[in-house]
């Protein structure tokens, strides 16, 4: 392979480009009019734009992109995530084309990026799963005795779905009918498969994902969990590997489950199984992402493995040089996603130009970031800036470094998640490991509500104050450059 198109943007696309120039490999970057000076276009060897700023009018043009990777004669296209990583027929346009897929047979990607597909695929393997019905619902009489059975409250899930998108939580029978309608009218909206299935709501559950690798000819391996239970609008803000709670041999029963489920759709590449555990340390297989995570890093600090080198190597045709015991974890790693949101107010998108960017530097501090200072955040896509991890001997180390590099951090001119990372760091829950996906709601609402409680009352008082002093004096006054060969 001499050259790979990275069909992406942003932090991705130039974090995989990096490596495809470490390994002695051309990169060629496409991107949209807005991205024209972007950082990812100025790394690349060549460029080419392939549209306008909304991403149906570039980043989602798959003939345009296989158009461009034929012009420059690319062996293998690269999707990052997000855009067309998962999108199956998109893989099968490629491989027509001649061109490497890097990332896992479109028939994989069918199967998994369906939840029903994906249940019916690993059941025989006996992996836990959330009780619930696996099929789709179309009938609701029968839907609504089972849900009774399986005991509100109770979720409606979208079978294409992700994101929180499509998904309603049912406390009772006589709110049923209204939560799934809407379920299905979101589901149909943003997927175009208005499928939606129910299963038992896990009231307090810990997002945890185990990342596999698996090449052509039968191997697979887990490279340990990550627990992304900090998050907001059911999305990861905070990702950190290991887990606080798992010991070894609940490990290993989750790494084992996650090459099964691997296997039952002969997958290949770097992909990620997801599980929900309850508060009795009971794991529920959730869905499998056949791409590369956004929180990918703490993977690759803990293991000294880069996933996109992985990732090429097997669509290279390469075995893994490694088996299940040649791994091992090497200390701890956190990573904050830094989104130009507010946290004060309800994690709205915030856009404009960046007046001030400064990354922080040190031993054990990553930053993968698609932007520098004076760059305009655009409204066409996802919000985040950058990726901070830190990686440390252990847990606690990781949390006080985590904490230094937020406060050496200067991003101006948009509000970001820093100032919520640097909360999530300093919060007792976070620190004792004793969290759960609702930390956000528990936590993070509730202070939020008593600062404002608390500054109308400091505004109430100093409000009085000053009319008292302004009554006195109204008494008293009544006495009187860029590495890339081609860019179109």
């Amino acid at each position: 392979m001499n050259k790979i198109l990275v069909a992406n943007r942003g932090e991705i696309a130039l974090r995989i480009i990096k490596t495809i120039q470490k390994m002695g490999i051309k990169a060629v970057a496409v991107f949209s009019e807005i991205d024209r000076n972007a950082p990812h276009v100025l790394a690349a060897d060549e460029a080419e734009c392939i549209g306008k700023g909304p991403s149906n009018q570039s980043y989602l043009l798959m003939d345009k992109i296989i158009e461009v990777a034929k012009k420059f004669s690319a062996d293998g296209i690269h999707p990052g995530y997000g855009f067309l990583s998962e999108n199956a027929s998109f893989a099968r346009k490629v491989a027509e084309a001649g061109i490497i897929f890097i990332g896992p047979s479109a028939e994989a990607i069918e199967i998994m990026g369906s939840k029903l597909a994906a249940k019916e695929c690993v059941k025989k393997y006996n992996i836990p799963m959330v009780p619930g019905v696996e099929t789709a619902i179309d009938d609701i009489p029968f839907a609504k005795k089972r849900a009774s059975e399986i005991g509100y409250p109770i979720l409606i899930k979208a079978s294409a779905g992700g994101g929180g998108k499509g998904m309603r939580i049912v406390d009772n029978e006589t709110d049923f009918d209204q939560q799934l309608q809407r379920a299905m009218s979101e589901a149909q909206s943003a997927f175009g498969d208005n499928s939606v299935f129910i299963e038992k709501y896990v009231q307090a559950p810990r997002h945890i994902e185990v990342q596999i690798l698996a090449d052509n000819y039968g191997n697979t391996v887990h490279l340990f969990e990550r627990d992304c239970s900090i998050q907001r609008r059911h999305q990861k803000v905070i990702e950190e590997a290991p887990s606080a709670v798992l010991d070894e041999n609940l490990r290993q029963k989750m790494g084992e489950a996650a090459v099964l489920v691997a296997k039952s759709c002969n997958y290949s590449g770097a992909g990620t199984v997801e599980f929900l555990m309850d508060e009795n340390l009971n794991f529920y297989f959730l869905e499998m992402n056949t791409r590369l995570q956004v929180e990918h890093p703490v993977t690759e600090m803990i293991t000294g493995l880069d996933l996109v080198e992985q990732q090429i190597n097997v669509a290279r045709g390469q075995k893994l040089a490694f088996s299940q015991n040649d791994l091992n974890i090497k200390g701890h790693a956190i990573e904050l996603r830094i989104y130009a949101e507010d946290p004060s107010n309800n994690f709205l998108p915030s856009v404009g130009e960046l007046t001030e960017y400064s990354e922080p530097k040190g031993l054990g501090i990553r930053v993968d970031s698609g932007y520098k200072k004076n760059m305009e955040v655009p409204i066409f896509y996802d919000p985040m800036l950058a990726k901070l991890a830190v990686h440390a001997n252990n847990r606690a180390e990781a949390i006080q470094l985590l904490k230094v590099a937020i406060n050496d951090f200067l991003i101006e001119g948009v509000a970001t998640t820093l100032s919520f990372g640097k909360y999530v760091c300093n919060h007792p829950a976070f620190v004792s490991g004793n969290f759960d996906t609702n930390f956000v709601k528990t936590f993070f609402d509730q202070r939020s509500e008593k600062e404002t409680d608390g500054n109308f009352e400091y505004a109430s008082a100093l409000a009085l104050k000053l009319y008292l002093n302004q009554l006195e004096v109204t008494q008293t006054v009544q006495s009187t450059f860029s590495n890339w060969q081609t860019k179109r």
